[in-house]
């Protein structure tokens, strides 16, 4: 299914992307401004995910504060480190793109999670390490915002330790 999800998200290219990731951006950003968290964490964009650093600096523009996950060690939650877009950027142990200085900062009250796939219930699937679904384990759960293309919906099994998100954004969606 992973595979299929990934060839599926891989269609989209050229202007078709840019203008799905245009609109997600659009719907994250009027989803802060109605919610306005003291901090955000967001993602870098893996394998064709969407694309969402023109939001980014919409929203550090806008005065948001924004944090970016960092993987510290395999099969623990992950850490976050305050990050302001342009600034230098190293790797996290997974190769991921972190800020080059590491800021660290407690869990953010929200996170943008990226979805390889995702059900009608607000299930995420992602790439299997585990990290987001780590992450938001434990008492004080973040609010969570899952960012997909409309083509990653999927029906499929959900484990014990899953957790739904609270809302999923894609290009076809209207959070307004």
């Amino acid at each position: 299914m992973r595979k299929h999800l990934k060839s599926q998200r891989a269609a989209l290219a050229g202007d078709d992307k840019r203008d799905a990731d245009r609109r997600i951006g659009a719907q994250v950003l009027a989803w802060w401004r109605r919610t306005r968290p003291p901090l955000l964490a967001v993602y870098w964009p893996l394998g064709g995910e969407p694309d969402l650093h023109d939001l980014y600096r919409a929203l550090s523009l806008d005065g948001a504060a924004l944090a970016l996950p960092v993987v510290l060690q395999r099969h623990a939650p992950l850490a976050f480190a305050a990050w302001t877009p342009g600034e230098a950027m190293g790797t996290d142990l997974t190769g991921i793109a972190v800020p080059a200085s590491l800021r660290f900062v407690d869990r953010p009250p929200a996170l943008l999670v990226p979805c390889l796939g995702f059900d009608a219930n607000g299930y995420r699937l992602g790439y299997g390490g585990g990290f987001y679904d780590r992450t938001l384990a434990g008492d004080i759960r973040p609010a969570t915002l899952g960012v997909a293309y409309d083509c990653q919906t999927a029906q499929f099994e959900v484990d014990v330790h899953d957790l739904p998100l609270d809302l999923i954004v894609t290009e076809a969606t209207d959070v307004e």
